[in-house]
């Protein structure tokens, strides 16, 4: 087929342009803003985007993917409507093109995703399965986010975010799942969902499409996930929690122990939350391949970990610097408690860019000032894009930072933007010279590039 996309240029697109061409088609695609890595990959790829939007562009498509990000008025989504050319979102595409005859295991939930993608299709891959992949992220080895997979499964993040402007419904919905992962449901993208209840229902309709003979695995822990659950009688349903009776692993002190067998495991990542990942994504794959526990827990043991996910910048035996992807308050309060329970005596300076499109807004004005407890040290910046929602909604910043000095009984402090960090740091590290200290950088965007001064600071750290 003759495959047109836009908006090429967003990661998820652009893998999918490549994905298809690997399948034999003939792809390409527009976008109006086309920046690395992804411009560069396109062309790696041999894909030639173009830049801008024209209609003509996509005469002569057999079939044109119209990404998230693209609205009405656009001049190839005109023409599409206005011509009669076939369409579809890209979740559908995927459905559509690499799902069919495969055994989908869809991880969902509004936290731990990524992770628990990355670290199933691991897991399967290391024992020979070859499974596929599409996922928002790249693995600290620089693996991407997508494989074709020649095997009988396919591991894909299941997002609840929207689908297209033509489809509002979640993206998971596409998706087929055989084996459904729920690892949490709170309330997220408050940009599209009115409430707790709208996220709900679209968990529920994922719920419905799992077969009898597949299996959902849904955290326990989440009240949420409990009541969506509780009468679903179409396939079987597991729990999972750790250190419950029917776990594969306790946890102690940074170190899973496999209950059965009593071997010690020590996985790359760190946290509670990140070891309940781990829990769920052993008991998915023991459901395909029971025979080879050994491998499977070899497997947890090798796995790199996620690239923007609890990733080490600078280490030294004194300093660490982290990157997190962490933009929602219980996502925040996880990595904060995670680095304080694998770091002991460590003081954490965390900064945290609101920048998505809930965390830039006030639906969790109080919640962010109780996630940051744990934190010796929190510097907050004004919402990103100030000017894109509304004084009414808008988080309001300098009283969160006062309500997070108020709740911590720590040091707290307000910038405007994430390039007045560097300075502020200046005047604070000297009081902390003589103390291990972790700084823990939160946001799901680039931070304002600050990333090189603030390894500089550590560097010089070092030397005081």
């Amino acid at each position: 087929m003759k495959i047109f996309l836009v908006g090429i240029g967003g990661i998820a697109m652009g893998n999918l342009a490549y994905m298809l061409k690997q399948q034999g088609h003939d792809v390409s695609g527009s976008d109006q803003n086309l920046y690395p890595p992804m411009s560069d990959k396109l062309v790696e790829w041999g894909l030639s985007p173009k830049s801008g939007y024209r209609k003509e562009n996509v005469k002569g498509a057999d079939l044109v993917i119209i990404g998230n990000a693209i609205s009405r008025g656009n001049p190839e989504v005109e023409e599409v409507l206005n011509t009669g050319i076939e369409y579809m979102s890209m979740a559908e595409a995927i459905g559509h093109f690499f799902l069919k005859g495969k055994k989908p295991i869809v991880i969902s939930g509004t936290h731990g995703k990524t992770t628990t993608t990355f670290l199933t299709h691991w897991i399967l891959e290391s024992i020979g399965l070859k499974p596929g992949l599409f996922v928002g992220g790249i693995r600290k080895d620089g693996y991407p986010g997508f494989a074709l997979g020649d095997g009988d499964y396919f591991v894909i993040e299941g997002d609840e975010y929207d689908s297209a402007f033509f489809d509002k419904s979640s993206k998971f919905l596409h998706y087929r799942p055989y084996y459904l992962v729920m690892n949490a449901l709170d309330f997220d993208h408050a940009d599209i969902f009115a409430n707790l209840d709208a996220i709900k229902v679209m968990f529920k309709r994922l719920l419905n499409l799992v077969p009898s003979r597949g299996k959902v695995f849904y955290w326990k822990g989440s009240k949420n996930l409990s009541d969506i659950t509780k009468d679903y009688q179409h396939a079987p349903v597991e729990s999972f929690e750790l250190g419950d009776k029917n776990s594969i692993f306790k946890y102690e002190k940074g170190i899973l122990t496999e209950i059965r067998t009593k071997a010690k495991i020590k996985p790359s990542l760190i946290g509670s939350h990140n070891y309940r990942n781990v829990e769920v994504a052993v008991r998915v794959c023991l459901e395909i391949a029971p025979q080879k526990r050994k491998e499977i827990l070899e497997a947890v043991e090798s796995f790199p970990g996620v690239k923007r996910r609890q990733e080490n910048l600078y280490v030294s035996e004194t300093s660490l610097l982290v990157e997190d992807f962490a933009h929602h308050p219980v996502a925040i309060q996880e990595t904060i408690k995670a680095h304080k329970e694998a770091y002991p005596g460590y003081k954490i300076i965390s900064l945290f860019e609101p920048r998505s499109a809930t965390s830039h807004r006030n639906v969790f004005q109080d919640d962010f000032a109780k996630s940051f407890k744990g934190s010796d040290v929190s510097v907050v910046t004004e919402v990103y894009q100030v000017d894109k929602v509304s004084k009414t909604l808008r988080l309001n910043v300098k009283k969160l930072v006062k309500d997070i000095k108020t709740y911590t009984k720590k040091e707290s402090f307000y910038v405007v933007s994430p390039k007045d960090i560097p300075s502020l740091l200046k005047k604070i590290l000297p009081q902390y010279k003589k103390d291990k200290l972790i700084i823990l950088a939160m946001s799901n965007g680039a931070f304002g590039g600050i990333y090189s001064e603030l390894k500089s600071l550590m560097e010089t750290r070092e030397s005081l």
